[in-house]
This record gives structure tokens, sequence and C-alpha cells, in this order.
């Protein structure tokens, strides 16, 4: 491959070298890379297994009850806002790198990807709509994920589910990416909350030692932790588009 970004459509180009990022992420990529040769799916351990699902469960009806009148709110201006339906659902890769359909609120007009290309998102994209801009800051359209939590096809915290287009450039480009494929995608994420929002494979990269990170220190107290800065970046509405 000539070039690792070539024939994916996308917004403004971002420069590995030119990124403004924390010197200690450059680093680290060496032996992040190289650590990652040396993580291991997760075992098969029946207790801790079931208490990250208890968990996920348990937390994702509590948000989905505490949050139903913003969702409701989220739902109706949407409608008014523009056309098309309320929630949008796309595959992303899951756990064993099995697709499945994520769901959202829709924050982007009804033909966003009329040309049938997989598009990443552009600082301020012109795809989005005036409401979908809001939500993107906040959050507020990635909330129905709860819902996918409960349906087992995601977990609370994770690395993010990528769409299955990127994903087969993304392992191609990037060493053992597909490690993170061995456990269940997160709506948030160590990568989430430390780093901005990425649409280049340089951002995707940077992300990976992130994921390679939480993959080799994954517990529920590192889980609980990054619910908490999530709550910050949520909050500030860091790093949206």
């Amino acid at each position: 491959m000539d070039s690792p970004n070539r024939g994916i459509p996308r917004g403004q180009p971002a420069s590995f070298s030119d990124r403004t990022t924390d010197i200690s992420i450059f680093e680290t990529l060496e032996d992040s890379l190289i650590a990652a040769h040396l993580i291991k799916p997760p075992a098969n351990n029946i207790i801790s297994t079931s208490l990250r699902r208890l968990f996920d469960v348990l937390f994702s009806v509590g948000m989905l009850l505490t949050l139903t009148p913003l969702m409701l709110i989220a739902a109706l201006a949407i409608k008014i806002d523009s056309k098309g339906p309320v929630f949008y659902r796309q595959s992303r890769v899951g756990l064993n790198g099995v697709s499945f359909k994520i769901t959202k609120f829709r924050s982007m007009c009804e033909d966003a990807e009329k040309s049938g290309l997989a598009v990443w998102a552009a600082p301020l994209d012109s795809r989005v709509t005036r409401f979908g801009r809001l939500m993107r800051k906040y959050r507020i359209d990635e909330l129905p994920q709860f819902l996918d939590v409960v349906r087992g096809d995601m977990s609370v915290v994770g690395p993010r589910p990528e769409r299955p287009e990127f994903v087969d450039i993304l392992q191609g480009s990037i060493p053992d990416y597909n490690l993170r494929h061995a456990v269940k995608p997160g709506i948030t994420g160590l990568a989430q909350v430390r780093y901005c929002y990425g649409a280049s494979i340089d951002d995707a990269l940077i992300k990976h030692i992130y994921d390679t990170e939480y993959l080799k220190t994954r517990s529920l107290l590192l889980d609980g932790k990054i619910l908490f800065e999530t709550v910050a970046v949520v909050l500030f509405g860091q790093g949206a588009r």
C-alpha cells in the first residue's frame, strides 16, 4: 500500500509529526507495539466475566432510566431539526471480529454517505445537522449505545468499535490492531479520555497505544477510573466533531 490513508475520504489531514501531542506518547510507541505481542486474549474466567457483565447491564439500565427524559427531548429535537429517522444504525466490528449494528442518535443529514463510501468525520463537517453538532459536543448521540450493552454487543468500557471498511485498512497499517477484538468494544475507553477525536490512521495509531495499555491493565478498577474521566470529557465537550 503506497499510503495508509489512501482511498479513505476524510476532512483536514492530521499529520503524525505535526499533531500536538504529549511527547511521552511517542516515546512509548515502540515499547507499546512490542508489548502488544505479549498480550493474550483474556482468560475465560467465569467469575470475572460474569461480574463485568453484571456491571455492564446494571450500569446501562440505570443510565437508560436516568437519562430517559434527555433522550426523549433529543429524539424530538432530531425530528424537528432535520428529515430522517431518529436513530442511526451502522455496522461496527466487535468481539472476535464479528460485526454488529451500533445504535446512535442520528447527528448527520439523511444522505450523509450517498456516495456509498465510508467517510471519517471532519472538523466542522457539513454533513452534521445543527442539533447534531450539539449532540456530538456532549456525546448525547452515543446514549442509545447503552441498549447495545444490554443486548450484549458492547461493554460500557473498552476499545471503541470501528467500521469494517476502516478496520480492513487499519489492520494492514497498524501492528496487532486486531488485538482490540479480544474484548467487547466499549461506549468509552482509555483512548477516548486521553486523546482527542481521531479521524485518520495517524490518530488511530496513537489510540492503538492507549488501547494496548488498556488491554494490559484491564480491570473493573481501571474501568471505574475511565468512567470518572469520561464525565469530565462529556461535561466540557472535549474532542467532539
